[in-house]
């Protein structure tokens, strides 16, 4: 249930659950995160910089690794959105940092974020990676059905042209149960890592919170996700050179993302 107090508010109710107001925000506020996510990336450069080239090795050395089996190279690349979430977490600590005018912290100290909520934080990365894992069986079962003998053997011979036009129907079905499954993941984990981060609550309130913010506001964070799906697209087709950039901007962006979305405490 959603009860309304000062305009543009919203303060959902759940049993045994106390949850924080949530505000109605506009289609442009996206772009305006960008902005935002930009400037402080131009701040906190070295930092920003540093993991994102780490972030972008470690998906470069993923999909590579898998490359000659099309399933898994495709369930490692679609993905590494599942797992961003987690990995954005560094981005969080510094934009958190940034906002209350704190030095930089040390080229390790995000690394450590997860003290200030870990069995929480723990629990969203078990949450994740059986996500990845079923995303992993479910990719495994769509290219089984619809492939099976075709002699595709990478995913190169996967990504071609005739290849996209000779399947229609796998690439329909998968993209349909990868979308259905990004957009579960993206409305659970839009607000809910930041806040985590942010504030004493537990696992169940962050999730539901989330949820909440990605309802009351469905338009603004479709096109949020639209942003977000097509810089990752851009990243990974530049064989994770660009998400050295793209990666980090979006962790900063997601900062702001969460901050304007959930009345402060």
């Amino acid at each position: 249930m959603i009860t309304h107090t000062d305009p543009g508010i919203f303060h959902p109710q759940a049993a045994s659950m106390n949850l924080p107001g949530i505000h109605k925000i506009s289609l442009d506020q996206p772009m305006h995160w960008l902005r935002e996510g930009a400037q402080d990336m131009a701040r906190a450069w070295p930092l920003s910089l540093f993991y994102g080239a780490v972030f972008a090795l470690l998906g470069f050395g993923l999909v590579n690794a898998a490359w000659d089996k099309p399933h898994l190279a495709m369930a490692l690349t679609s993905g590494f959105l599942f797992i961003a979430p987690v990995l954005a977490t560094v981005f969080y600590c510094v934009s958190h940092r940034l906002e209350h005018h704190h030095k930089l912290p040390h080229l390790f100290v995000p690394l450590l974020s997860w003290r200030a909520n870990p069995a929480s934080l723990g629990l969203f990365a078990l949450m994740l990676v059986f996500v990845l894992s079923m995303w992993e069986r479910i990719s495994a079962i769509l290219v089984g059905l619809f492939l099976g003998g075709s002699g595709i053997d990478g995913l190169t011979d996967l990504l071609r042209f005739s290849a996209i036009q000779q399947y229609p129907e796998f690439v329909l079905a998968y993209l349909a149960f990868g979308g259905a499954l990004a957009l579960m993941v993206f409305s659970l984990s839009v607000v809910s890592l930041p806040m985590l981060l942010h504030r004493k609550v537990d696992f169940a309130t962050a999730l539901v919170t989330s949820f909440m913010a990605t309802r009351l506001n469905f338009p603004a964070m479709l096109l949020w996700g639209a942003l977000i799906a097509v810089l990752v697209a851009i990243g990974i087709a530049t064989d994770f050179i660009a998400m050295a950039v793209i990666f980090p901007w979006l962790g900063h962006a997601s900062w702001h993302a969460y901050r304007e979305m959930i009345e402060r405490d």
